[in-house]
């Protein structure tokens, strides 16, 4: 696994680099090809608090964690307990969807076609400007709801668009306030 690691306020060690690489190497036995993995690494001193930001891109899944401690050494080791829990998570998801069989996908897939979705309107009278202050740009990849939630919770995120690999069609899958999981599809 090759580490990029970049301090903020913070001058990155030998020993604390060294240390951050032989904790993170821990997580290549959760895959077969470990020597085109990068795991980007973000360590931030603010007062007291040494911050611990780690992302990795795995083929076909993004995996981020941050901590937040006094010590910079306790920090790593909470964010690679959490990655290590992410992605045992994700492992233990997709092979339990994998050995389901055929006939449970397609009464979900029936399912999902026969929900009644609300269609939003906008009055012309609301709209105001708004500015775009960021945009991002990403490759949608096929998959179906359950690994799009997944995805979700891995990155932390309040949604997730995606290419749904039943009908070839973009959709989103939201947290709703309830705490429960939306999903919106084109009709």
């Amino acid at each position: 696994m090759n580490c990029i690691i970049r301090g903020h306020n913070l001058q990155v060690t030998d020993a604390l680099r060294d240390f951050i690489e032989r904790k993170l190497s821990k997580l290549e036995r959760y895959f077969d090809n470990s020597a085109k993995i990068e795991a980007y690494v973000s360590l931030n001193v603010l007062k007291d608090e040494h911050k611990v930001e780690v992302t990795i891109p795995f083929p076909g899944l993004l995996v981020r964690a941050e901590e937040l401690s006094e010590d910079m050494y306790a920090s790593v080791d909470l964010v690679v307990e959490k990655l290590e829990r992410q992605i045992r998570k994700y492992k233990t998801r997709v092979n339990r969807r994998s050995r389901q069989d055929a006939g449970f996908r397609n009464i979900h897939k029936e399912n999902a076609s026969n929900r009644n979705t609300p269609v939003a309107t906008v009055d012309e009278e609301d709209e105001t400007d708004y500015e775009i202050v960021r945009t991002k740009r990403f490759n949608l990849k096929p998959m179906d709801t359950e690994e799009a939630i997944l995805q979700m919770e891995l990155l932390g995120h309040n949604f997730f668009v995606y290419t749904n690999a039943d009908t070839n069609k973009v959709n989103v899958v939201y947290r709703r306030k309830d705490g429960k999981v939306g999903l919106i599809e084109p009709e």
